[in-house]
């Protein structure tokens, strides 16, 4: 789609090609960026002669999740503007900050996590739970200092995060001098569907991933200071959906050798997955295998990392809650900081940001959102998934490598790399704003997404894998 700008806004533009950064581009050479009026629901509104609507299936990267331009939310932020926007955190508290960590561990819903840190983003919080898991061994006689993960990871762009982010193939290897050495197992294999979910899917569990996994603890337990994962989806590194026994088989092994569990439910918590957060489908699953309540593993980590969707995508802010264990090894007098957390940002517990959360927290709570997501999971499924894997149409194995569906997320993995910019002049000429990395074409639409508008979104995605399938290559990147 080639834009129509007015001079002033063209101006606009020019100036931001020359002098601003945008997220992994050139300044040399940047990606071309659309410039933008208004938002409203599921809609951006470009700053275009023609105010050009665009469906954004992205959600902002995945945070904007009751839409753009939600009343209750508008009405949060006023509302606490005309009182005060920040106060510094140390020495004050005040209600948005305190009615937030209520509600935050009410949706939580887990007895034992009940202790927050208020951090500013999602890669402030990976480094603030990585802090607490170091800083929790150093009683031990034993102090214990290295991470566990797995590849294809992704944690953030900040150092702690990158240290843990995959080793050879994420965004980041070129900085694998500087960073600690963690230790890596190989990442669990990609299913299309979850086990426990309402549709059919190819899902089975490789039996091969438990004797890894035991076989990582035996030989390296006693350097392990915590596991760190996305739990079920992995986002940025290949929006990679692994199965819920995998989870389970984690947990059994931070209980024999009392490492903590850190679950990143950055991108995949409040909502996204079709569990408030995601590790809550290793209960389902393991009720939808009928194992009794008194044998089935209590899949909980003792860290766990929100952010993204927990002030409806209006401002940044994450959070970190712990359990008593973390709690009570971080505030023993005889440690060496003397039970204090050295760690407080300049806006930490900002107002503003609370008090827009809160508003979003209450939404959730609410509880329409699991509609919603169960909606558009149904439609993803009947519309995309069944479309693509129909032998009839020719597009898995020739056009298509794999296509995952959970809760409202659809990842399609392309044979060949695509080239980003042309895809995305070809998407936008539909309405439509999708931004893929590498050989993947994803969404991840707001909940309040009609069932007319992720059907135009459906449509284009499916209409652009048969361009490819006609023979055009001039897609792929060269």
């Amino acid at each position: 789609m080639n834009f129509q700008y007015s001079k002033e806004t063209q101006d606009i533009l020019n100036y931001d090609k020359k002098h601003l950064w945008h997220p992994y581009t050139s300044l040399k050479e940047p990606l071309p960026v659309i410039a933008v009026k208004e938002a409203r629901n599921c809609e951006i509104v470009c700053d275009s002669l023609d105010n050009d609507h665009l469906i954004d299936a992205m959600s902002s990267w995945w945070c904007v999740i009751h839409g753009y331009n939600n009343e209750r939310l508008n009405q949060a932020i006023i509302d606490q503007i005309t009182k005060f926007s920040h106060v510094m955190f140390g020495g004050f508290t005040h209600r948005p900050a305190v009615d937030l960590v209520k509600k935050l561990v009410t949706l939580i819903d887990e007895p034992e996590l009940k202790y927050c840190f208020l951090a500013d983003s999602g890669s402030v919080a990976v480094e603030v739970a990585m802090k607490f898991a170091f800083q929790s061994n150093l009683l031990s006689s034993n102090p214990k200092s290295k991470f566990l993960t797995i590849k294809k990871g992704y944690h953030g762009d900040t150092f702690g995060a990158m240290s843990v982010c995959d080793p050879a193939s994420s965004m980041h290897n070129i900085y694998g001098d500087y960073l600690p050495n963690n230790i890596f197992v190989e990442a669990p294999p990609v299913i299309e569907g979850l086990p426990h979910s309402n549709y059919s899917f190819e899902n089975e569990w490789d039996p091969k991933c438990t004797i890894i996994i035991e076989e990582t603890f035996k030989n390296n337990h006693q350097d392990l200071c915590a596991v760190i994962v996305e739990p079920l989806l992995q986002g940025a590194g290949g929006m990679r959906l692994y199965h819920p026994q995998y989870l389970i088989e984690l947990k059994k092994m931070c209980l024999k050798y009392d490492v903590f569990l850190i679950f990143d439910e950055i991108a995949t918590g409040l909502g996204r997955t079709g569990e408030i957060f995601a590790f809550k489908h290793c209960r389902r699953y393991q009720e939808h295998l009928e194992i009794p309540f008194d044998e089935q593993i209590d899949v909980v980590p003792d860290i766990l990392c929100v952010g993204k969707a927990l002030t409806g995508g209006y401002m940044t802010l994450s959070a970190v809650v712990v359990n008593d264990t973390v709690k009570d090894r971080m505030s023993n007098s005889n440690s060496p900081t003397k039970g204090y957390f050295m760690h407080g940002p300049t806006f930490m517990g900002n107002a503003l940001a609370c008090s827009v959360a809160n508003a979003s927290l209450d939404i959730l709570l609410e509880d329409t959102w699991s509609s919603q997501v169960y909606n558009i999971e149904s439609v993803l499924y009947e519309k995309l998934y069944l479309y693509v894997k129909n032998p009839t149409h020719r597009l898995m194995n020739t056009v298509v490598k794999r296509i995952s569906i959970v809760g409202a997320v659809a990842a399609v993995e392309l044979i060949h790399g695509l080239n980003a910019a042309k895809f995305q002049r070809w998407i936008m000429s539909r309405g439509v704003n999708i931004r893929p990395f590498r050989n993947l074409v994803y969404i991840m639409p707001p909940y309040v997404i009609s069932d007319s508008e992720l059907d135009v979104v459906i449509n284009s995605i499916i209409d652009f894998l048969h361009l490819l399938q006609s023979g055009d290559s001039s897609f792929y990147q060269s």
